[in-house]
């Protein structure tokens, strides 16, 4: 992202083309070139290694997300904060950000009232594929 880029998140709010609450915007100016194929490399996601080593993240669980955006789904927010944050997770590896909204939240509930070992297994089995063809990344 480009510096001061939260400064001019009202400029670009209009370029969402996430339905529900979530900013998604492909073509945000902010995001500078190096940024982009950070993005869609996934490896903007390297720095969570440091939370998950911390003890602030999972590797598998729900994304970290804003509570603003989850305005309007307060059960889907109460029962994913059961667990904690992950670095990948079910809607990652189920379209990423080509997910509706509503899908993902619905995915992350799933995770946290399903866990197990087993799925955590299979969701990081099938990262790999996404990560590597890039498929749903923004």
């Amino acid at each position: 992202m480009e510096q001061d880029a939260e400064a001019h998140f009202a400029d670009v709010l209009h370029l969402s083309t996430g339905d529900g609450p979530a900013f998604k915007a492909p073509a945000d100016p902010r995001i500078t070139r190096v940024g982009y194929w950070l993005r869609r490399s996934s490896m903007d996601e390297l720095p969570q290694v440091i939370c998950v080593l911390l003890g602030d993240m999972s590797v598998v669980g729900p994304r970290p997300v804003l509570h603003i955006d989850f305005e309007g789904y307060e059960e889907a927010l109460e029962i994913r904060s059961r667990v904690k944050p992950g670095m990948t997770g079910l809607w990652q590896v189920s379209g990423r950000s080509s997910l509706p909204f509503a899908d993902r939240a619905r995915l992350d509930v799933v995770y946290a009232k399903q866990w197990s070992i087993w799925m955590d297994v299979v969701t990081l089995v099938r990262t790999v594929p996404a990560v590597l063809t890039g498929r749903g990344a923004m």
